[in-house]
């Protein structure tokens, strides 16, 4: 963060950006059975839930992209990922394997019910928000530029542009592609680093959701956006709807994707 207002002043925004993805967290984290995610996941089956304005963008959000991607991006794909190891069992009832994102009704402005038995899980796209959340808090009078990376997910707003690397999917240490980001987020999803063994079967943190399977291929995709959580979800509409479908959500939310295969030095941007 750059600008001409006092020292002081500008300790307190970084304070106050890190106080709002520490409450994002709180509010959306999975693994936490307080939070209002793993409430929602307990009760909304049962009778409708009222939702912070937070956890209420980022659910219309993960939502709207779902129908955009016709499920490509699904946020209830959980109990795969329970199954994994990867994510807890916090619900005190089994999804049922019928049940999708369809079942997720919104009531009015901040109530959510369930129709079916299923798990909401915010992970693919509440970085993002945070990211988005953090800028907006340090934007303020006396600064002028701002830099948020949040690992994979970074926003860039003001007058600076940063130079940015974008790191090879088959060697992580080495660069593959650099962009200049200015106004602008960039998000990136691989295989490469969630990557393990459960039960001696390979698994990853990406998951396809209509094999319901693991993604274990090779291939990064980057999603340059106007906000970060929006790239955030473009990156597994890119990843797994066929060509047609992501190019489309890419044009309806003005973003580009640059695809990165492991066996290639090189990398194509897609609109």
């Amino acid at each position: 963060m750059a600008g001409e207002a006092p020292e002081a002043e500008l300790h307190h925004a970084v304070d106050a950006a890190f106080a709002a993805i520490e409450r994002i967290g709180r509010l959306m984290s999975y693994h936490d059975p307080s939070s209002e995610l793993s409430r929602m996941n307990r009760e909304a089956l049962v009778r409708p839930q009222r939702m912070h304005r937070d956890v209420r963008a980022v659910v219309r959000a993960a939502l709207g992209f779902a129908a955009l991607s016709g499920g490509a991006f699904d946020p209830c794909v959980a109990p795969c990922l329970e199954a994994w190891g990867l994510l807890p069992r916090p619900a005190p009832f089994p999804a049922d394997p019928g049940a999708s994102w369809r079942d997720v009704e919104l009531l009015d402005e901040d109530q959510v019910r369930y129709r079916r038995p299923l798990r909401l899980d915010l992970g693919g796209i509440a970085k993002g928000y945070a990211v988005d959340e953090a800028v907006r808090v340090l934007q303020r009078p006396g600064v002028r530029s701002v830099v948020v990376n949040a690992g994979g997910d970074l926003r860039v707003a003001g007058e600076a542009a940063e130079r940015i690397a974008v790191r090879h999917p088959g060697s992580p240490g080495l660069v593959a592609h650099t962009l200049e980001l200015r106004e602008a987020a960039l998000a990136t999803s691989s295989a490469c680093y969630s990557r393990c063994r459960v039960a001696g079967v390979e698994v990853s943190a990406l998951l396809d959701p209509k094999s319901r399977g693991a993604y274990l291929g090779t291939d990064s995709v980057s999603v340059r956006a106007a906000d970060c959580m929006t790239a955030d979800a473009l990156t597994k509409i890119v990843l797994f709807a066929d060509r047609a479908t992501a190019e489309r959500a890419l044009r309806v939310c003005g973003a580009r994707a640059l695809v990165l295969q492991a066996d290639r030095a090189d990398g194509a941007w897609r609109a």
